[in-house]
């Protein structure tokens, strides 16, 4: 173990990281500190020491986290720390966590997870029995530890998809861990039953009970157990006697916090829904038990914020079951009022917290109430059981419904009308909204469009209506926006914008929100709803206005607050497209001065995501006319954020960066640019993953603009040992070709002569040793790369030549078994392109393929009409800039791909039109030129089918 000069110099480090006023001079040193050897075992001593204060330790563990987040593998699975270091940190976390305070577990937990995730389970196989044999019949703390280390492990397996090789990990761990899981969920109820007037005992067992509920659910995630299956009655009584449970030392006393008791409640409905869904067979006989309980607690519970986790379970609980045989319970008029009335009302109506929540926190009221933000809100939930039991009763819950919309419109008070308005919503609608059309199928039973002009249109005009049903009017456009027809739409489109000039921040956001999805809706031609030219005469004063709203508060956190603001901006930007490029000044100083400020502390993903979309937009339409100016404007904040490392922001410089020089109708390098890429061919800067795509989308940018200096100032050699660093990686191989591409097609061959053997070795060290899917399909996309540029001096002849010199004849292997047969499975039409190209060019003017490889040359001629009978076409450059969900967009994994600046396909091969009339034209050329060569070749060599399939081209 560590040193204890070691403890002490790092724990003093530690300390002084969380001191503001040292913080970075602390950190710089603790980084010096992780290349010493076994430093990861001196910050679990440091965590394991009751000596030093209870800050220090957490600090410790969360470094030790993040360490092991950095440190633990390589892409390609390989342990970057010692071995007799990895061995140690197995040997001690368990022991350790389980001894530990909580909040110290939790950090642990997670570390643990990550080693398990590249270990577990044939490097760790000991895992499983380490955690079982420190299992005890009533120590809490312990057992706490145990199972946290297992839920951590275990929690993995949820989102994966069935194989043979998550099967046989699962198995290993129920042959050994269920038997001891079932005694031990024995024994925690055994505990809470002793424990009755003990309080702390009590809330400690509930703390292990809430985990045995967790590891259930893992457990079960993936397959029903055979333990469980024959212990289902007896779990099942189990889970029913906690679902029941009271004990007033458990309950809180906060009405907003939720406490252990509702946690585990809410757990084991979560572990119902599963056992519902996929598990019927088994568990139905004992499903009813737990309807009556779902159902008198739902009729019971108080409206408190703490219970709404527990509300929205048993909602999704009855959700689930209504799709199965026991929903037909529903199936009654009688049974429907009185969910409407005593479940579906009390659950829809907004509560003072949340009209709370409106007025003093605006943006957290958007985000839960958006759609698919809020599972846990009741009215979600609500909605969706609402909407199970109309998919199967429709006219049953649509009339039952109606009685209530119409009375709640009557009663003319606001808070019933909302109310109101939302169950009308929820039976309105058909499955689920989508991000980009909103709701795409209504309730035939009922009239969107009527309901819409009678009692929701007035509330979008003028100040009278609360601003809660001014939300509602806008929400409901935002949701039903495909139903509303193109007439409707001109009349509403403006009164949207109107309401962006509404002091009130829900409803200008919510404004926002929708006139950015209108103007992201097109009709069945693709043509947008909204008049171009309208929001073009408009977009000055709209964008002004936006800018204001979101600089209203000039903090960095308050300014990236509201991404929908941003998205909204970004939107108008890709609407009016060339319409920007009067009002450049404007937008371009709103987004540097929002840049500088928000570079110091980003702290919105979302925000930052669409601000960069819009300044790529700015570039992508002003750049041809305005280049100068756009550069002049982003060339100081962009530069301050490479210079002052602000990480998240950098991978979207460097694409910003490319897009700006590719939109410069000039062509040149600039000097600033010039000495940008002396900085950005440092090997250091290629260290972070998330900045490769976008270094590499840069790069390819500037090596066609100043091939000569490139080669003159000797940087050819630096930009080849950054593709050896990236075609060596599985993470970055796909990039590594781009590079190789870029640098072969521009850079002249005589400069790269030298190279090209260790170019095409390190590629086949790849495909003998390591090669994956991608790797092959992009060496085989390379390979005709090469060959069909004949007129750069390069071809099949010269990769044969330069493989020669690699292994004599490792040609043909490569060829037969790679080339061949994979060719017609390349995914890019401008690769299959290429292929043809390369394949006729081949035929046409290859030595080798007639004297060396005689049965190359006929099985060439076959692989050639395969590619011939659906010709690719590579797609026209269409200007089309997609739209990207941001949930699916993997922030804090570094790169994000911006789409205002996504690189078009380029067709290598534009003056090839038709691609089966040049094979014919190239190839009866060749035979001319040689003399009669090919037609020699043809009679000779192919099959009578092959000669006759190939004389067509040849006519």
């Amino acid at each position: 173990m560590a040193a204890s000069t070691d403890i002490a110099r790092t724990s003093q480090l530690l300390e002084a990281s969380l001191d503001p006023r040292q913080n970075k001079q602390a950190e710089a040193a603790i980084v010096q500190e992780e290349t010493k050897p076994g430093f990861s075992l001196t910050l679990l001593q440091i965590v394991a020491s009751n000596a030093l204060p209870a800050t220090v330790r957490l600090a410790s563990a969360l470094y030790f986290k993040n360490f092991i987040k950095r440190n633990w593998v390589d892409e390609d699975g390989n342990y970057k720390l010692p071995q007799d270091e990895v061995a140690a940190i197995k040997r001690e976390l368990i022991g350790l966590m389980v001894s530990v305070p909580p909040n110290l577990q939790s950090q642990l937990g997670e570390a643990i997870s990550v080693i398990a995730d590249s270990d577990f389970w044939q490097r760790w196989d000991t895992l499983v029995a380490d955690l079982i044999s420190r299992l005890t019949a009533d120590n809490a703390t312990v057992n706490n530890g145990v199972l946290r280390v297992a839920h951590s492990i275990f929690k993995r397996w949820r989102p994966l998809f069935r194989s043979d090789e998550l099967f046989t990990e699962i198995n290993h761990v129920l042959s050994q861990f269920s038997a001891p899981f079932l005694t031990l969920m024995e024994n925690t109820d055994r505990v809470v039953s002793s424990s009755q007037n003990n309080p702390a005992a009590l809330k400690d067992a509930f703390t292990t009970l809430n985990l045995i509920v967790k590891l259930f659910y893992d457990l079960s995630c993936q397959d029903l157990p055979p333990v469980f299956e024959d212990n289902i009655a007896a779990i099942s009584n189990l889970l029913h006697k906690y679902l029941t449970y009271d004990n007033p030392t458990l309950c809180t006393d906060d009405e907003s916090e939720s406490g252990i008791l509702e946690y585990v409640r809410a757990g084991i409905f979560e572990a119902l829904i599963l056992y519902v869904q996929k598990y019927e067979d088994v568990f139905g006989p004992q499903v009813n038990q737990f309807i009556q309980t779902s159902w008198s607690f739902l009729m019971n519970i108080g409206l408190e914020t703490k219970y709404d986790i527990l509300v929205s379970r048993a909602l999704q609980f009855l959700t689930a079951v209504a799709g199965t045989s026991h929903g037909d319970e529903f199936n009654s008029e009688q049974v429907m009022v009185s969910v409407v009335e005593k479940v579906v009302l009390p659950n829809l109506t907004l509560r003072e917290s949340d009209v709370e929540l409106f007025e003093d926190e605006p943006i957290e009221f958007i985000r839960r109430d958006l759609e698919g933000s809020d599972n846990d809100t009741r009215r979600r939930a609500t909605t969706n059981f609402l909407r199970a039991l109309m998919s199967r009763f429709e006219a049953l819950v649509t009339g039952t419904a109606k009685k209530y919309v119409d009375a709640g419109l009557a009663a003319g008070d606001w808070k019933s009308k909302d109310t109101a308005v939302y169950l009308f919503s929820a039976i309105a609608a058909k499955g689920t909204a989508t991000a980009a059309q909103g709701v795409l199928s209504v309730n035939p039973n009922v009239d969107v469009l009527d309901f819409f002009q009678k009692n929701i249109a007035a509330d979008l005009q003028g100040d009278a209506a609360h601003p809660i049903l001014k939300v509602d009017a806008i929400k409901y456009i935002y949701v039903f926006r495909s139903q509303l027809s193109p007439d409707l739409w001109r009349a509403a489109f403006p009164l949207l914008v109107s309401n962006l000039a509404n002091p009130n921040y829900v409803i200008h956001t919510y404004a926002a929100i929708a006139v950015e999805r209108a103007l992201f809706m097109t009709d069945n031609n693709k043509q947008p709803i909204i008049a171009k030219a309208d929001v073009v005469g408009a977009s000055k004063d709209l964008l002004t206005h936006l800018f204001t709203l979101i600089t209203k508060n000039s903090a960095p956190e308050k300014i990236q607050e509201n991404e929908f603001l941003m998205k909204c901006v970004m939107r108008v930007l890709i609407f009016i497209r060339e319409g920007v490029v009067p009002i450049t000044d404007i937008v371009l100083t709103n987004f540097v001065n929002i840049t500088k400020v928000i570079r110091h502390n980003p702290s919105n993903p979302r925000f930052q995501y669409y601000l960069f979309e819009g300044i790529g937009a700015l570039i992508r339409f002003a750049g041809p006319s305005q280049s100068a100016k756009l550069e002049q404007g982003l060339y100081e904040p962009f530069a301050a954020i490479l210079q002052e490392d602000v990480v998240e922001f950098i991978p979207y410089v460097f694409q910003l960066f490319a897009a700006l020089l590719e939109a410069n109708p000039s062509g040149q390098l600039t000097d600033y640019y010039k000495s940008l890429l002396g900085v950005i061919i440092m090997p250091s800067v290629w260290e972070s993953r998330g900045n490769v795509p976008a270094l590499v989308r840069l790069l390819t940018a500037m090596i066609p603009r100043d091939v000569q200096g490139i080669v003159a100032n000797s940087q050819v050699e630096p930009i080849l040992g950054i593709f050896q660093k990236l075609v060596s990686s599985k993470a970055n191989e796909i990039y590594s070709f781009e590079l190789i591409e870029c640098i072969i097609a521009n850079v002249p061959v005589e400069a790269l002569q030298a190279y090209f053997i260790t170019i095409v070795q390190l590629m086949l060290t790849r495909l003998s040793g390591s090669k994956t899917e991608v790797f092959q399909q992009r060496f085989i996309a390379f390979y005709h790369f090469i060959s069909a540029r004949q007129d750069k001096g390069l071809g099949a002849d010269f990769f044969i030549n330069v493989t020669d010199q690699i292994q004599g004849d490792v040609f043909k292997p490569i060829y037969l078994t790679i080339i061949l047969p994979e060719t017609q499975k390349l995914p890019r039409p401008t690769d299959r392109k290429t292929a043809v190209v390369s394949f006729t060019k081949t035929l046409a003017d290859s030595q080798a393929f007639v004297d060396r490889y005689p049965k190359g040359w006929n099985l060439t001629t076959q692989r050639l009409l395969e590619l011939l009978v659906n010709p690719p076409v590579p797609p026209a450059a269409d200007d089309i800039i997609p739209d990207q969900d941001v949930d699916e967009v993997g922030f804090g994994v570094g790169f994000t791909q911006l789409n205002t600046c996504k690189k078009a396909p380029r067709d290598p091969f534009p003056e090839i039109k038709d691609v089966k009339a040049w094979v014919g034209l190239y190839l009866k050329d060749a035979n001319t030129r040689s003399g009669g060569r090919i037609v020699n070749l043809v009679q000779e060599r192919l099959a009578p089918d092959v000669k006759a399939a190939l004389a067509g081209y040849l006519r």
